[in-house]
């Protein structure tokens, strides 16, 4: 071969390098765009990803795939049919190396017959009747517009003490719903709400989740109603996203002056934590996961995004803004959580032991402590509410 030959092969050789490294570059730019969008967006559809076996309405059981959640003892939801029906799920039965069969204890709608596959979920009562109490319709007036919520008071009518109760991503007002009995036997009125984007509350402009970061505006509207309604003593509960907001109320809002505490179930107080963890489990190369965390706080991708501003992630990181921090938290987070890993939740109480409580379960799953252990679940929530009363008495006998 003439050195021209070889010099011209060189250069292929060459071109195809570059044009393979640039493809890679494309394709794993791609992939990080792709799983920041999903992050902010909110699912129209959620997916059924759990084969329904077989079930008997009649003699009270259902036989499905083994996930490591279907079997996880407790009760628990299952949504089928696109997301019209709802079952309740008791117990564990019988199990298999593939299957688990379980206590079918109410299919309150639709036809479980026909369904084949099913969204397992911790929604176990799906409106405040299904726990037996009557329940006030209003709405939040929040600056989108009103947020439809539900007042729940105790025997005695409308309360002084207060709990906002926050959902997390994807769900709706309804889970809170397991916290209503604990609180009101607490003496407190129950407030829960929706906020932007959840599918019940206005959309914001951009129609994207903001990780906390606007949601909070929301349960500053909540607290601000729950006050005109005669609240003097808040707490605030959040659960997943839920915390997150939460978190961000506390920090940035000046109501939160009137907040006595805050309950996290499952919570998320670092989002870079969570969404590095998504991504591994995903089996994405660190590289891929660690440039979807620059994606969202890019103000250059906010039309890759669809966002309206970009997302600033040490804005979310409550471990390092522990400081800031300033009412008592009660933590509850399960080791084998799936979703949001509890290592943050672990990091925070780390950080400030002086205003926060760690109640750690070893196998509960995502935002499904009370599902497994209600009785344990409640007893630290209402321990938790004692002390924050006690408090207040101390204050008291200390001004007088």
């Amino acid at each position: 071969m003439s050195a021209a030959s070889n010099a011209r092969a060189a250069l292929l050789v060459g071109a195809l390098a570059l044009g393979t490294a640039a493809a890679a570059a494309a394709a794993t730019a791609a992939i990080a765009v792709g799983m920041a969008r999903r992050v902010v967006t909110p699912a129209v559809r959620r997916e059924e990803d759990v084969a329904i076996l077989a079930a008997d309405v009649d003699a009270g059981w259902i036989r499905l795939a083994r996930t490591p959640d279907t079997v996880v003892p407790g009760r628990y939801g299952l949504w089928f049919a696109g997301g019209s029906g709802h079952a309740r799920i008791g117990r564990v039965l019988t199990t298999t190396s593939t299957t688990v069969t379980r206590l079918l204890e109410s299919v309150q709608i639709g036809r479980l017959e026909d369904a084949r596959r099913g969204r397992w979920g911790a929604w176990y009562h799906l409106v405040p009747a299904d726990l037996g109490l009557d329940a006030d319709e209003l709405d939040v007036m929040t600056e989108l517009g009103p947020a439809p919520a539900w007042a729940v008071h105790p025997a005695t009518g409308p309360s002084t003490d207060w709990v906002i109760q926050v959902h997390g991503r994807g769900v709706t007002r309804s889970e809170g719903l397991r916290a209503l009995p604990v609180f009101r036997r607490a003496g407190f009125s129950s407030l829960l709400i929706s906020y932007r984007n959840d599918g019940l509350a206005p959309p914001s402009a951009d129609r994207r989740y903001a990780l906390g970061l606007e949601e909070w505006r929301d349960v500053e509207s909540a607290v601000a109603e729950a006050m005109r309604r005669g609240a003097r003593r808040i707490v605030i509960m959040g659960w997943s996203m839920g915390g997150a907001i939460a978190l961000q109320f506390l920090t940035r809002s000046p109501l939160a002056r009137h907040v006595i505490g805050a309950v996290l179930e499952s919570p998320v107080v670092d989002w870079r934590t969570v969404l590095r963890f998504h991504a591994a489990l995903s089996g994405l190369p660190r590289p891929v996961g660690e440039i979807a965390l620059g994606v969202l706080g890019s103000a250059g991708a906010r039309p890759l995004l669809g966002t309206g501003a970009p997302i600033d992630l040490r804005e979310l990181d409550l471990v390092a803004r522990a400081d800031e921090l300033a009412v008592p938290l009660l933590l509850l987070h399960s080791d084998d959580d799936g979703y949001v890993p509890a290592e943050a939740s672990l990091a925070l109480a780390a950080a400030r032991p002086d205003i926060v409580t760690l109640e750690r379960f070893a196998v509960a799953r995502h935002t499904k402590l009370w599902n497994v252990d209600p009785v344990r679940w409640e007893a630290v929530i209402a321990r938790w509410l004692r002390a924050r009363g006690q408090e207040d008495a101390e204050t008291l006998d200390q001004r007088a």
